[in-house]
């Protein structure tokens, strides 16, 4: 159906192989591969603790828990993010609060526009490195050890970003990744949850199994006879073909994102100078962003579903990051703070494919049919 889809997976048959041996090996609940996952995905961070888990609102989630956050307690969050944030929030049982777009060049939330929103019931802040762009954190982690707010990195559109050659992840009490299909690491379905602290570190992987203080493999490798169980905790755990596939990935990191960063530079290079949309994050000073979608913003004149069926008569898939959460029903009813620079966004951002596969002609395919549909 797509002459160019919005994202493929960068697979080949190092894959297939990984779980293939993963069922041979008679083991496929979390074990070794795990183990594995998380020292190397540990080493590309910053040496932080890792947790593998099912997926990254698992880790959002273990990181509120793990936090204290509870009934009576503020959450701040971006305003323009996925809705992962607001309903991990809201399953603690505290008030999501919204901070604004720092500016309509970098979508990302800032201390100032976090600043605005913090309140004597202010707990956490969880922000999000925007389409793989790392936020501002300098200001971001002075601001929060000042009001003693605990800092929560979304980091699921961001593995292997820095920020002043740190890696994202590794600024906050926690970081949560995502490997969904569509993301630069891409399991199917998983996530990492990463921090410094060793306590910390602790309680999420009880959050992860049960409580458990061993782990079932313990108990079939004969290290363990029985457990105990520390806590109340989940069962967040991810499996070992899943880890198997994190692996492989993993190794296809670095070039992947190098590879979208020069996709990225043809479509701005084709699109920089017309006038019907604009381009953010173009001029941001000391991040490496890893590029994991490729957002512009159209003319506020411009009819948003209508260009992405015309595009998609041409074959090209889109898609948008995000609606505002006050479009969505389970929403209406939270009292949402003013965010206008994000709520406009929201009405007028359009997400075009992007993926390590992509070649260039595809870029300009996709580049030639947008430029046709916006001048008419």
């Amino acid at each position: 159906m797509w002459k160019v889809q919005l994202f493929k997976l960068n697979y080949d048959e190092r894959e297939p192989k990984a779980v293939k041996d993963v069922v041979e090996g008679g083991w496929i609940t979390m074990g070794e591969k795990t183990k594995e996952f998380e020292a190397n995905f540990s080493t590309l961070h910053d040496g932080v603790h890792c947790t593998a888990v099912s997926n990254a609102t698992a880790a959002l989630h273990m990181s509120l828990l793990a936090l204290g956050i509870k009934d009576g307690d503020e959450v701040i969050i971006p305003a323009l993010t996925f809705v992962a944030d607001i309903n991990v929030v809201r399953m603690v049982g505290a008030t999501p609060i919204l901070a604004d777009c720092k500016s309509y060049e970098d979508w990302n939330i800032s201390a100032s526009t976090i600043e605005k929103v913090i309140t004597k019931k202010t707990k956490a802040v969880i922000i999000v490195h925007f389409a793989g762009y790392p936020c501002q954190m300098d200001e971001i982690v002075a601001l929060c050890k000042a009001k003693d707010i605990a800092l929560i990195e979304d980091c699921a559109h961001a593995p292997g970003a820095t920020y002043k050659g740190q890696a994202v992840g590794s600024f906050g009490e926690y970081g949560a990744f995502s490997f969904f299909t569509n993301k630069n690491l891409s399991v199917g379905e998983g996530g990492m949850l990463t921090t410094r602290d060793k306590d910390l570190d602790q309680q999420a992987k009880y959050f992860r199994s049960h409580g458990m203080t061993a782990l079932t493999l313990d108990r079939h490798k004969g290290r363990a006879i029985t457990y105990d169980v520390a806590q109340s905790g989940l069962n967040y755990r991810i499996d070992e073909m899943r880890s198997a596939l994190g692996l492989i990935q993993l190794d296809k990191l670095a070039d992947a994102n190098a590879q979208r960063k020069v996709l990225v530079e043809r479509y701005v290079e084709r699109l920089s100078d017309n006038r019907e949309i604009s381009i953010p994050f173009l001029d941001l000073k000391d991040i490496e962003s890893v590029y994991h979608i490729f957002p512009i913003l159209l003319d506020a004149k411009i009819d948003r579903i209508a260009l992405i069926g015309k595009l998609k008569e041409d074959g090209i898939q889109s898609s948008i990051h995000y609606p505002a959460f006050k479009d969505f029903t389970a929403f209406k009813d939270i009292g949402l703070n003013d965010a206008p620079v994000a709520e406009d966004i929201a009405t007028r951002e359009l997400t075009l494919p992007l993926y390590p596969s992509m070649s260039l002609e595809e870029v300009n395919l996709v580049c030639d049919s947008l430029i046709k549909h916006l001048k008419n």
